[in-house]
């Protein structure tokens, strides 16, 4: 018995004809006699009452029909299944996200990918640090990081997304409120908030990079994972943070933003995934790129300072 046997019988059952049946298969009568009769032979049952007239089933053809049904729609679910997945528009993706891009890029590219990907379980692990995302992308637990540079891992593929600017998270009302803008120099007699060290946090070696530079060695009150509780210990009054732009897109009251001199002093966002990615991985890539070529976040709409309160407003495109 073949599925094609299978397919002859719903046909037939469903017509209750034997030239309409043959018709709907594109095939001659009486092959497809002979091919349904052989099948009652091997099932050692009457499928079928034929008479000059008309052509009707059996008690145990009723019920062989519906097993059929549900057999060759399973076959053909299946099949449109594994295809939708070899062309990457259905699946399972996981995603992982360094803070500040968790609540700045992040909610627009998942809102996009279930807009255009609706068959696709998207599943986010945010406030990851960059070492952590790439190790769990070399043990296949994320099929997507979006991290700091550097990624070096072998047989991984990963591309520069954008550069963020670096800007100084202050509490509010604090005297280095008053500029317009600051430079590392500037916080030589600060306390910071900083993202753990000693490897695990590219920002936390930006921190220790750029105060080296600068002549300085930053004095570090606490060091802590995730973004969110950075900018919280910042507005609490504990300290001062060096952060990426798309991080003041976490709207806290309490604190307040100052871009850091020179201009060009950032960071880059970038997106990594195995070299030998699926399908699916390549399409989400592909829109995450769409997503962060739209429109540059100008200086001007990312920082807007006003002197009179010592606040900052920060206005952040999704990117």
């Amino acid at each position: 018995m073949e599925l094609r046997h299978l397919r002859y019988f719903r046909a037939v059952a469903e017509e209750l004809h034997f030239g309409r049946a043959a018709e709907r298969l594109h095939m001659a009568q009486p092959p497809l006699s002979q091919q349904i009769r052989a099948l009652e032979r091997e099932l050692g049952v009457q499928l079928f009452i034929r008479s000059t007239r008309r052509v009707e089933l059996t008690a145990a053809g009723r019920a062989y029909l519906r097993r059929v049904i549900a057999l060759l729609d399973g076959v053909d679910d299946a099949g449109r299944q594994v295809r939708r997945i070899e062309q990457g528009t259905e699946g399972q993706l996981t995603i992982g996200c360094v803070g500040s891009a968790t609540y700045s890029l992040l909610p627009q590219f998942v809102r996009t990918l279930r807009a255009e990907l609706p068959l696709v379980d998207v599943n986010v692990r945010g406030e990851m640090l960059a070492p952590a995302q790439l190790s769990a992308l070399a043990a296949q637990e994320i099929d997507i990081a979006l991290v700091r540079p550097p990624v070096d891992l072998p047989g991984m593929r990963a591309t520069v997304l954008r550069r963020d600017r670096l800007l100084v998270a202050l509490p509010l009302g604090h005297p280095l409120a008053e500029r317009d803008t600051l430079t590392i120099a500037d916080l030589r007699d600060e306390e910071f908030i900083a993202h753990v060290g000693q490897g695990r946090s590219v920002m936390g070696e930006v921190i220790t990079g750029l105060s080296s530079a600068a002549g300085y060695r930053p004095r570090i009150r606490q060091e802590v994972a995730e973004t969110s509780t950075l900018v919280t210990l910042v507005a609490a009054g504990l300290g001062v943070a060096l952060v990426p732009a798309p991080t003041a897109a976490l709207d806290l009251g309490g604190i307040t933003y100052r871009p850091i001199e020179p201009a060009d002093l950032g960071v880059d966002l970038m997106v990594a995934h195995a070299a030998d990615a699926t399908p699916l991985v390549d399409r989400a890539v592909g829109v995450l790129r769409g997503i962060a070529a739209g429109p540059a976040l100008r200086e001007s709409d990312a920082v807007v300072a006003d002197g009179r309160s010592g606040t900052t407003t920060a206005s952040l495109s999704a990117h």
